[in-house]
């Protein structure tokens, strides 16, 4: 039976300073290995299965004689359990390894999410805005972090600088790394809730949105200006202005007008039906067409034939008009308004001039019910009920006097 060596105090352990192996007592193989230096570690000498392992517990006294035999009692403890504390240290080592190879910064992730949902977006122009925020002021704070590092101070830290000088921005920003965040999570870069969330989070650090900013509409043409508008649009000639008069009849947006096409249009049934490509609300729209809505569709055919373009309203190439060519004619005609605004004068119309529902005026804009469980039970889409109103808003807008007809 081999001899026990005698438990050593930390005092005595402090003197040995002889080059070589120094059993320490208190566990069995437990030493102190003092090199040619009098450079001083822990060595604890164990035998799994038939492997004698001599395996290192740190420097000392980095580590104390206490910790020391700490250390080799949960290796000893270990080895009890059928494990190899060597062989376990080198999978520990690789699987580290293997998260550093795979541990992504965030400016990398928020890369991979655009590259992966910008297909899903419906312009450049919407690639451009994420890519413009995020490089102007996620990025400096948190782009080369480990997007699992990303902590709710780390979120903070770029959103209070901006909150209240670009609320709207900020807001978005938010939204958009509370995105990433999610995407991360699933995809295995990261655990835990997002920290960029908003309710009942990041609600309690910063002010609500409305709070800060006041809510700024679009300029629109006053109801009762509608009319004479429409007599002096009428008189412009190009494709813009007769788009806009197709715009102003349809209480459509100006990028559901640009983009339509001959296909979409049922002249037989009076319908045009966008489809959910081209609609906010990725669902496609039925939009009944009045006698005026018709009509300014015939003004502007011979041109669409003649440029070969499957556009109703073209330019002279037979592609599509840009997105400032309405807003141009409306500031051409030295108007304080802007296309969109139209609709803004639709709703009041119908709101403050008609006996017709309000929901009913929320179809005819292809808005989205906030209330879902309505949204749900609602299939229809009440066509013929809003033929009936859009013929009469093209009726106020053709009238001479302004007043509701």
């Amino acid at each position: 039976m081999p001899k026990k060596a005698k438990e050593l105090s930390a005092l005595e352990v402090s003197r040995l300073k002889k080059p070589g192996n120094h059993a320490v007592g208190g566990v069995t193989g437990l030493y102190l290995y003092v090199n040619e230096a009098e450079g001083r570690s822990w060595v604890l000498r164990i035998l799994v299965g038939d492997k004698r392992r001599h395996v290192g517990l740190g420097g000392y006294p980095t580590v104390t004689l206490a910790q020391a035999r700490d250390r080799a009692r949960e290796m000893r403890e270990l080895v009890l359990k059928g494990i190899d504390p060597v062989e376990k240290r080198r999978e520990a080592a690789r699987d580290l390894k293997i998260r550093q190879a795979s541990r992504k910064t965030f400016e990398e992730v928020a890369q991979a999410f655009i590259a992966y949902q910008e297909h899903s977006w419906k312009n450049t122009k919407h690639r451009k805005q994420w890519s413009s925020t995020l490089e102007a002021y996620a990025y400096p704070i948190l782009g080369q972090m480990p997007v699992d590092a990303i902590t709710e101070q780390s979120v903070i830290a770029v959103l209070e600088p901006i909150w209240t000088l670009k609320t709207e921005t900020a807001s978005r920003l938010r939204g958009r790394i509370e995105s990433i965040l999610d995407w991360a999570r699933v995809r295995g870069h990261r655990d835990g809730d997002n920290p960029a969330r908003w309710k009942g989070h990041l609600d309690k650090v910063f002010p609500a949105q409305s709070l800060v900013k006041k809510v700024e509409h679009f300029p629109a043409v006053p109801v009762s200006m509608v009319p004479s508008f429409y007599r002096r649009l009428e008189g412009i000639s190009g494709a813009s202005a007769i788009a806009l008069r197709f715009l102003i009849l349809t209480a459509a947006r100006s990028g559901e007008v640009r983009g339509a096409e001959w296909a979409e249009i049922d002249t037989e049934q009076a319908i045009w039906t966008i489809p959910a490509s081209r609609m906010k609300s990725k669902r496609q729209h039925r939009v009944p067409l009045s006698a005026a809505a018709l009509a300014v569709l015939r003004a502007t055919r011979e041109h669409a034939l003649a440029t070969g373009s499957g556009l109703i309203f073209c330019n002279s190439k037979g592609g599509q008009l840009s997105d400032m060519s309405l807003t141009a004619v409306m500031r051409r005609m030295m108007v304080e308004a802007v296309p969109h605004g139209f609709r803004s004068s639709f709703r009041d119309w119908v709101g403050e001039h008609t006996q017709y529902p309000s929901d009913l005026a929320e179809m005819a804009l292809a808005h989205v019910l906030p209330n879902k469980t309505e949204a749900a039970y609602r299939r229809g889409d009440a066509l013929e009920k809003r033929r009936g109103m859009m013929d009469a808003w093209a009726s106020h807008c053709l009238s001479v006097s302004g007043h509701a007809r």
